[in-house]
């Protein structure tokens, strides 16, 4: 069977399981330990062919094996008898790994069959990063080279497990019809807590307990599959963002337990402090597939339908879109851009006059997007989100008291709240002429895709500052409740150094003077504070010098409103927004929406492209930026 290595490399997303004897020679019962070799390059028989774990140098990542896995039974993470001491890959390729039981009366009895003879077999659990084809075979399945892998966990097998039934590969299955199927119940199995590990309905009170059809093992087999792809998915998590944020030991004990990734998210957000970006939008693309993915061959596909050529030359676009869609969940009625192809940043050769090579850079299209929006260069982005989005928010401390000798004292606890991330769509177009459409170079790439982020990014800008919390649009922070403010006057003002220094105060007194603090307001603004003396008409100093109001940066953005209005003063008022950028949580959900236009501007062969882009934004705190509404100009 001719298996793609794109897709086995998608299906090889769960857990694999080896089994080997051991020689119980080494035991050492005072210690507890046990010698165990756990993996060889003995080839072993899959689905898709002949399995070969290579134990070359670095093919093996024992970082989890070495950094106390642990030893389990049946691959159970409940079953925790032990622990992985150590862990090296010897001169003969073989994984070999010295286990300690512990004391507890479960390890005691398992340590005990162990130095008995009854439990002979050892099972490793492993997850594959990298495979390639390694001999095709006309007779026979093709042999298949591991060239990447990391074993997590040990395990002693009562029956070693299979990869697919769970079963020794040189044992027979046990019929279904007669003897109750083994069936591992894994931490995130989606099944009720009304049915037992067996699957079947506990008894009816004051009844007789209902038939139950045994599941065949079939049912077994997706079953095993459905609960490792999710364990899978789980740890690769998990791991990830640990070793993203330098929490590896924090993502190694969640891992060695039946905790989720959100708890996770949770976990990492309280000891690190700031949002966890979350990449579960990523479809799986190669550097090679981001780099190839065309924007250019998805608006020329998508405004001429019926174009057999279009529409062959963007096949692998229409693929690569298939993929985010699954990932994100929902259709796209035109084509979805992967979350890699958005984070891209390559460097590709163009053709010049004499045949050199000019390095072009395409860059990455949040990095585009964050360039063209300044808001979105203080905030914090948390991309590739797939569903709706909770982070926990500390709402208050617990309370001290002073007590006397022999007095308890009264019990103060911490109140925590949730921040709420639910996607809402944000438009951005750019017009493609006719010449512009038949070019095919990365330059043009480039054109269009810093084109749809600025678009995209200037309206993200607008919503994050005056987003009115209606009509779809988030809440900007100018419409948020709870942020400090300073008024100029009846009428508005002219700021004042003492305007200025009361922003400061009214973010200082919330105890939220901290963070990445700075001013944003809109040219006009700047322009009547470099105007403006500090502190008298005969002062030489301006409020505004050298890009800093007292000491704090202030940045520049016409997407700051400078039409609101103050008693008779209707249209002219500008704001002033100081605080810690950080705050500003900026939630993206991965991939864009591309929809073509090609009738609107048809006489002159010109194609709109328009992108949709779901995002949220939030506060953290409230009280970390403090806005002045009435500031005048003029």
């Amino acid at each position: 069977m001719k298996i793609e290595i794109k897709e086995l490399r998608e299906k090889l997303g769960k857990t694999q399981y080896r089994s080997l004897t051991f020689d119980r020679d080494g035991i050492d019962e005072e210690a507890r330990t046990v010698p165990i070799a756990f993996s060889s390059e003995e080839p072993y028989e899959r689905w898709y062919g002949m399995e070969i774990l290579s134990h070359a140098k670095g093919a093996v990542d024992l970082d989890r094996l070495n950094n106390s896995a642990p030893l389990l039974v049946n691959h159970k993470t409940d079953n925790h008898s032990g622990v992985v001491e150590s862990a090296t890959i010897d001169t003969d390729k073989k994984g070999r790994a010295i286990v300690r039981f512990g004391n507890s009366k479960y390890a005691d009895e398992i340590f005990q069959d162990v130095v008995d003879g009854i439990r002979v077999h050892v099972s490793v659990g492993y997850m594959v990063s990298e495979i390639k084809l390694h001999k095709q075979n006309d007779k026979g399945p093709d042999e298949y080279l591991v060239t990447k892998w990391t074993p997590f966990e040990l395990s002693f097998a009562s029956i070693p497990a299979d990869d697919t039934v769970g079963l020794n590969r040189s044992g027979e299955e046990p019929d279904a019809s007669q003897t109750s199927p083994v069936r591992e119940i894994e931490p995130n199995t989606n099944l009720s807590q009304k049915e037992n590990n067996m699957g079947e309905k506990p008894p009816i009170e004051g009844g007789e307990t209902p038939p139950v059809k045994a599941p065949d093992a079939n049912e077994i087999r997706i079953i095993r599959e459905e609960t490792r792809s999710a364990e899978l998915e789980r740890i690769t998590s998990i791991t990830s963002l640990g070793n993203a944020h330098n929490q590896k030991e924090l993502a190694n004990e969640f891992t060695n337990s039946d905790k989720t990734v959100d708890e996770f998210r949770q976990a990492l957000l309280e000891r690190v402090g700031k949002p966890v970006p979350i990449n579960a939008a990523d479809t799986g693309l190669d550097n090679e597939e981001v780099k190839r993915f065309s924007f250019l061959k998805a608006a020329h596909a998508l405004a001429n339908p019926t174009s057999r050529a279009a529409q062959e030359s963007a096949a692998f676009e229409f693929e690569c879109s298939a993929a985010a869609c699954k990932v994100a969940g929902k259709d796209s009625e035109g084509l979805r851009v992967p979350n890699e192809v958005l984070k891209r940043n390559q460097t590709v050769g163009t053709a010049t006059a004499g045949g050199n090579l000019v390095a072009t850079e395409l860059g990455s299209f949040i990095d585009s997007l964050q360039n063209n929006s300044i808001v979105l260069q203080k905030g914090t982005v948390v991309g590739g989100l797939v569903g709706d989005l909770k982070l926990p928010r500390g709402t208050s401390i617990p309370s001290s008291y002073w007590v006397g000798e022999d007095d308890a004292p009264t019990e103060g606890a911490a109140a925590f709240d949730q921040l709420s991330f639910s996607p809402k769509t944000l438009a951005g177009y750019v017009d493609i002429s006719r010449k512009l459409n038949q070019q095919a170079s990365f330059d043009i790439e480039s054109f269009i895709q810093k084109e749809l982020a600025r678009s995209i990014g200037l309206g993200l800008d607008l919503a994050a500052i005056n987003g009115s919390g209606a009509s779809n649009q988030p809440t900007g922070i100018l419409n948020t409740s709870g942020i400090g403010a300073v008024a100029g006057g009846t009428n508005g003002l002219i700021p004042t150094f003492a305007n200025l220094v009361d922003l400061e105060t009214a973010v200082a007194q919330d105890n939220a003077l901290a963070g990445d603090l700075s001013y944003i307001s809109n040219f006009k603004v700047a322009g009547k504070l470099k105007q403006t003396p500090k502190v008298a008409s005969t002062d030489s100093i301006m409020l505004m010098e050298k890009g800093e109001v007292n000491g704090f940066p202030f940045l520049l953005s016409n997407q700051m409103p400078s039409d609101l209005d103050k008693g008779t003063s209707t249209g002219v008022c500008s704001a002033i927004v100081f605080g810690n950028w950080a705050d500003l949580l900026i939630g993206m959900w991965g991939g864009l929406d591309l929809l073509v236009d090609p009738f609107t501007a048809s006489s002159a062969g010109t194609i709109r492209l328009t992108a949709f882009q779901d995002v949220d934004i939030q506060l953290r705190h409230a009280e970390s930026f403090a806005a002045m509404q009435d500031a005048l100009t003029a």
